[in-house]
């Protein structure tokens, strides 16, 4: 009788669809995964240890980069960690704007999710339909912040600044000509909130669009229902947060059962799978993004009718506004304590956590009343998702592997850290 051996395999960390620079070690019997190895590290930024040595303010840009598909939802929980210690009110128009930005965050990080997901088990039209959406959305954070990916754009006690009112808009090139660049600039003539509400009511045909595409059609039924479940009573015990948890029929959302900024006073639902499968957890990041929707309308009509300050008038805080910087000597004094020294935080420790696209996303601030963190400590929702690949994948072939990767929604910034 022939020795029957498993064969080991890598898968990754170059894989196309190993999203990112994940290095998985697969024991195979035949094409049958007997064990998945996740092997991580290696986008390693040492985000943690650099934020001991940046002022609290310095270190709001590292947040960007940690999951780079969800910038300002990572910010808006490290700056509700020092708002939390610092005992800062933040004021309620900046508070709109935050929810606003953290749900346009949602629709941008679901559609890249959306887009590779279907790219990664062979449907390719998908991809370039979410990348349509996602030009719009990155169109916002432009004309808010001035980056079109690491906004910068929250900051403790508040936002950087009010939302412009006026839309950044194309000019006449050798690509397109007159009449090309009247169509392209018909829904940027007003302001931030106009083009924000111009696109909340395309969105919803949209969402359509790729499930005209996807929900019903038999190749992609047949890579996702009945792969990688995960009963209720694992995804609690795996540590689940988010869809992934939401997939196995579990309503645990932080805007709903621990409402942060204006949640409570917003009206949206929380979708549930009941399969916990990977058909069902697309269901829901689907009708999560109708949700977002949503709340984005919501937030439109109320900033719309409500001006008010968007930051704290602290200037151990907040800086001077540059007119009254150049002009007057105890603000420019302001001025050059905050962005040299920084802000000091009284000692103590604070927990803060956000709905993130992807899960529970938790800053762990402790401060020892100094301009700097003594400690930070990030709670990532993809390093708890990753570590039930070997469970989830067990018994599957290689080909459900990637889906199982894709509907984890892994981005090894935040993983690795």
């Amino acid at each position: 009788m022939a020795e029957i051996r498993n064969y080991t395999m890598n898968f990754g960390p170059q894989h196309p669809a190993a999203h990112g620079v994940l290095r998985l070690v697969l024991e195979l019997d035949g094409e049958v995964i007997e064990r998945a190895d996740p092997h991580i590290g290696l986008l390693h930024r040492a985000t943690e240890k650099l934020a001991e040595h940046k002022t609290f303010i310095q270190s709001v840009p590292y947040m960007d980069r940690l999951d780079y598909v969800s910038m300002m939802a990572n910010e808006h929980a490290y700056v509700m960690a020092i708002e939390k210690l610092a005992a800062i009110e933040v004021p309620l128009r900046a508070q709109y704007i935050r929810v606003m930005f953290d749900e346009i965050t949602r629709l941008l990080n679901h559609l890249l999710w959306l887009g590779c997901h279907a790219l990664d088990i062979g449907a390719m039209t998908v991809f370039l339909y979410c990348f349509r959406e996602r030009e719009d959305l990155f169109d916002t954070y432009e004309a808010v912040s001035g980056a079109r990916m690491h906004a910068a754009y929250y900051r403790p006690g508040g936002v950087y600044r009010d939302l412009p009112d006026t839309m950044p808009q194309y000019t006449a090139s050798r690509l397109h000509n007159a009449r090309a660049i009247r169509e392209l600039n018909a829904n940027r003539q007003g302001s931030l909130l106009d083009f924000i509400e111009d696109f909340s009511k395309r969105f919803p045909v949209y969402v359509d669009e790729y499930e005209t595409l996807l929900t019903d059609n038999r190749i992609w039924k047949q890579r996702t229902v009945g792969i990688g479940v995960v009963t209720p009573e694992r995804a609690k015990a795996l540590g689940f947060t988010g869809p992934m948890l939401r997939g196995s029929g579990i309503e645990w959302d932080l805007r709903k059962k621990q409402p942060y900024e204006v949640y409570d006073r917003l009206d949206f639902d929380i979708p549930v799978g009941v399969n916990g499968d990977c058909y069902d957890r697309y269901l829901v990041r689907i009708e999560e993004m109708r949700q977002s929707n949503k709340i984005v309308k919501q937030c439109v009509d109320w900033l719309r009718t409500n001006p008010g300050p968007v930051m704290i008038d602290s200037h151990k805080v907040a800086p001077p506004s540059r007119v009254a910087m150049k002009q007057n000597m105890e603000e420019l004094i302001h001025h050059f304590k905050l962005f040299t020294e920084g802000m000091h935080v009284p000692a103590g420790e604070a927990y803060a956590a956000v709905e993130h696209p992807k899960g529970e996303f938790g800053i762990y601030l402790v401060s020892d009343g100094g301009n700097k963190p003594y400690r930070l400590k990030i709670r990532a929702p993809g390093f708890a998702h990753l570590s039930a690949l070997d469970e989830m994948a067990r018994g599957h072939m290689i080909a459900d592997v990637v889906a199982i990767i894709g509907t984890q929604d892994i981005v090894f910034g935040e993983v690795d850290r």
